[in-house]
């Protein structure tokens, strides 16, 4: 008879930082039990175009989904609750998480129009799906209400971190729950599976009191309106920014549809203080400079957020000029830089003062440095490491870290490593499918599906499209149609190249015997090489070639 075995998959987050996907399985192989820990997402670039939201391939997990108990959400950032709306209905499992996080998943799934068995956890809570006995323990991170994962199994205890710091004081909820971690700890953890995104810096990440103390001074000696920016889910600095404004005699004012959300969900679930109160735009306009601060989304250079609106100067509701003053209290997301910068010098030009985390004290990470993870390894004193929330290079680092903290072993996964955690030491037994999937408009599809692809290409070279009209002798019934989309019209010797691959398309049709003629397939493709030939003859690139045929 096969034994019961406990299983850790990743399908997304481990060798990436973003869209987490996390599976445990317990019992004998094809026999297994699941549940799903965070279901996030990425944001589209340019190497995606037209794509808003990318998540893990769930592929693996779909196909097992009669055998998945349940999916936990750790806390409420995107790249862990982003998925959520767009997967959990085709999962058919109920989703468990703390009220803040079930607030924000839930405003998501009324945009979609989406309904889930939603169900609601207290901090600390605990729940039983099938043999997996699951507590939530209470952490520190840039969001309220982050929660570890303690996943206790017949075959030992495993601990999933989420995100998570060491904050020892939080300026919003409470702090780390390290008497819950020392306990697992002494009654002996078998593996932790852990956040690796700052194990690369020394020290501690910092506390939100500091950022709060330095912010206070910095508002207090700015003369002009200040605008400030930071990650609207960071319930936390939002609340610092807000008494920070007080203490200087400002108004405060949000700007942005996810300040707004996130605020309003964060005051839905009794999270804001009660002092915390705002003023409305149109009323904001009318207060002395010196008077008002605005909070405003776009820290990250989002061309379409309130800050990047407002360094374009089309903005309805505020106008920033010289003397007024803009403070990034966030970080730089690597991959964000061009966007970021540019925001910066378009304020600049506007004469407005800009102020960084390079230049004041203004931000602390949410993730925890190594003197950090040092602590939590003497709290809980893992058999096993198992680094996940990084790329590459952060979890081999994490490995070889831990290993000098006293883990028996460590091992760095890749998306799709099927790991054995139980019995007998960590070993990579399989291999999941592991990719991504797209959502492109409202459709859900893979990576390199031909849509996609063909976006890709056309940002490179553009299209050409030529519409041929055949007669039922096999003639060209009138010139060639022919549209340039993303390529030069004009080159020098060549007036209208349009009227150029107008005649190679008819030479290459002329060209074909009268047979191939009515052969659709030949004609495109005769057509196809001949425009492709002559815009990388004149061009030297190698567009997109669309061929229209109609026979009249």
């Amino acid at each position: 008879m096969a034994k019961d075995e406990l299983v850790f998959l990743p399908l997304g987050g481990s060798g990436e930082i973003g869209m987490n996907m996390n599976l445990y399985g317990f019992g004998p192989p094809h026999q297994r039990k699941w549940i799903m820990i965070d279901c996030g997402v990425i944001f589209g670039d340019l190497s995606t175009p037209g794509i808003d939201l990318i998540c893990a391939d769930p592929t693996f997990i779909l196909e097992e989904k009669e055998n998945l108990l349940g999916l936990i959400l750790t806390h409420g950032h995107e790249d862990h609750i982003g998925a959520v709306g767009l997967l959990a209905p085709d999962l058919g499992c109920p989703v468990y998480a703390t009220a803040f996080t079930a607030k924000l998943v839930e405003s998501k799934l009324e945009e979609r129009g989406v309904n889930l068995d939603m169900r609601v956890l207290e901090l600390g809570g605990r729940l039983k799906l099938g043999p997996f006995d699951l507590e939530f323990v209470t952490l520190t991170h840039s969001i309220p209400e982050p929660n570890g994962v303690i996943i206790r199994t017949p075959l030992g205890v495993v601990l999933h971190t989420g995100d998570w710091k060491i904050d020892p004081e939080p300026t919003l909820g409470p702090v780390t729950d390290s008497s819950t971690l020392r306990a697992i700890g002494d009654a002996g953890v078998l593996a932790m599976v852990c956040d690796s995104t700052n194990v690369l810096s020394s020290g501690e990440s910092g506390s939100e009191m500091r950022v709060k103390e330095s912010l206070t001074k910095l508002i207090a000696n700015e003369p002009g309106r200040v605008a400030v920016t930071t990650f609207a889910s960071n319930v936390a600095r939002v609340v610092s920014i807000c008494e920070a404004a007080y203490a200087a005699d400002r108004a405060v004012c949000l700007l942005g549809r996810s300040m707004l959300r996130l605020v309003g969900a964060a005051r839905d679930v009794g999270l804001l203080p009660a002092g915390v109160k705002f003023v409305e735009p149109a009323e904001a306009g009318y207060l002395p400079r010196e008077n008002v601060l605005y909070l405003c989304t776009g820290s990250q250079g989002e061309p379409r957020a309130a800050l990047a609106r407002i360094a374009r100067d089309d903005h309805r509701d505020l106008v920033l000029t010289e003397g007024d003053t803009v403070i990034f209290s966030s970080k730089i997301i690597p991959g964000n830089e061009r966007g970021i910068f540019t925001l910066i010098n378009d304020l600049v030009e506007l004469g407005v003062k800009v102020i960084t985390e390079k230049d004041a004290f203004t931000h602390v990470s949410g993730h925890p440095n190594r003197d950090e993870l040092k602590k939590m390894y003497e709290w809980v004193r893992p058999d096993y490491s198992i680094p996940v929330h990084g790329e590459a290079r952060h979890l081999e680092a994490h490995a070889d870290f831990a290993m000098t903290l006293g883990v028996r072993d460590a091992l760095a996964p890749r998306n799709g490593d099927v790991i054995r955690l139980a019995p007998g030491e960590p070993v990579v037994i399989d291999e999941a499918p592991a990719g991504r999937w797209m959502l492109d408009g409202d459709i859900m599809t893979p990576e390199g599906a031909g849509p996609v692809r063909e976006r890709r290409k056309l940002s490179y070279a553009g299209l050409v499209a030529v519409a041929l009209a055949i007669d039922e002798h096999g003639a060209v019934a009138a010139p060639p149609a022919v549209s340039i989309i993303g390529a030069p019209r004009e080159l020098p010797g060549i007036d209208n190249l349009s009227d150029e691959i107008a005649e190679k398309a008819e030479a290459a049709f002329l060209s074909l015997a009268k047979t191939k003629r009515q052969d659709d397939g030949a004609v495109e493709l005769a057509v196809t090489r001949a425009v492709r030939n002559e815009m990388i003859a004149v061009w030297g690139k190698r567009p997109g070639v669309t061929v229209l045929i109609q026979r009249v």
